[in-house]
């Protein structure tokens, strides 16, 4: 019990990032959770903590009515039943709660399940959680028959703001613009946006918390000069005004773009394509995968998805603890 008494969860800071990022990669792990991006963006909605052992990271979230909820943790592959036991006993022992995970990773699943630590969860695959993965050199040139459409929307981009349109890496520097053009855009999605998707949990939410706590998120990693170290930020000018950015972070152990954040203006036909081939050419111009998340339910989010053409999914699990026990 000495062990769980002195575990301590905190909340996750923007400059907590780099340093976290490290506990990520030292297991495979091809999902959008692998790196604490991610995890950061949406640590309003959820509350996001970690605790920090010597060699592991335990990420927790806070839902609806006191309910809390795990991750597999960030540690050696070798270490893994090691510590995803030791998250158990501090739920069931001092938070007095089951551990239940939610996106639990397909590769460490696999591995739990291996080892024997599953034996008294259920196990389910939650579909609507899955991420899509691409061909990195497929998004970076839209090649072939199955891309016509892209490119068609590119070309009619092109030939409308011929010499009046440019790619940026971005900075430090440029946090105000895209806040500014952030909050226009987050103004006229929330007029239109969708009324249920599904969470983390499986259950149907409302997209208008969920994006109004992902605004804070991003607003909190553009004003933190720390974090541009770590993530990539690119936008699209036309005519010298901001209209489009993104962001991503590098998985090195997975040779994979995680892109976390992509906003364009949807009244430029093209814009979206754009940003999507730019920033992978400008900043991640040689991974072999790139993960653009999942589509939490939303059927045109899930459209837009496919129309990409995945080239594989990262298949995510919900973990429920059946009879939560006192370990000693």
């Amino acid at each position: 019990m000495t062990e769980i008494n002195n575990m301590k969860y905190i909340e996750l800071q923007a400059d907590d990032l780099r340093r976290l990022s490290a506990y990520y990669a030292l297991r495979p792990n091809r999902s959008c959770d692998s790196s604490p991006l991610v995890s950061y963006l949406y640590k309003y909605y959820y509350m996001v903590k970690y605790c920090e052992l010597d060699n592991a990271l335990l990420m927790s979230y806070h839902g609806d009515e006191g309910s809390v909820y795990g991750f597999i943790p960030f540690c050696r592959e070798s270490d893994l039943a090691h510590y995803f036991k030791l998250q158990e006993r501090y739920f069931n022992n001092i938070l007095k709660l089951p551990l239940n995970i939610t996106s639990a990773d397909e590769e460490g699943v696999r591995k739990l399940l291996s080892s024997g630590a599953l034996e008294n969860y259920e196990v389910i695959r939650a579909d609507d959680l899955r991420d899509y993965l691409y061909d990195g050199n497929a998004l970076r040139t839209l090649a072939g028959r199955k891309y016509s459409k892209k490119r068609n929307h590119i070309n009619k981009f092109l030939s409308v703001y011929d010499g009046r349109w440019e790619y940026r890496s971005l900075s430090y520097e440029n946090r105000d613009e895209v806040i500014r053009f952030l909050k226009k855009w987050m103004h006229d999605k929330l007029l239109n946006e969708q009324s249920t998707g599904v969470n983390e949990v499986g259950d149907t939410f409302d997209p208008v918390e969920e994006l109004n706590g992902e605004y804070r998120g991003i607003c909190g990693l553009l004003n933190s000069p720390v974090v541009y170290g770590y993530m990539k930020i690119g936008g699209i000018y036309i005519d010298g005004t901001l209209q489009a950015f993104s962001i991503g972070v590098r998985s090195e152990s997975e040779s994979m773009a995680i892109i976390d954040v992509e906003k364009a203006n949807p009244d430029i036909d093209g814009l979206y394509q754009i940003i999507n081939r730019e920033f992978l050419v400008s900043e991640f111009p040689d991974v072999d995968l790139v993960n653009r998340e999942d589509d939490i339910g939303i059927e045109g989010l899930r459209r837009s998805k496919l129309s990409y053409y995945p080239c594989g999914f990262e298949n995510k699990y919900i973990l429920r603890q059946k009879d939560p026990l006192c370990h000693s």
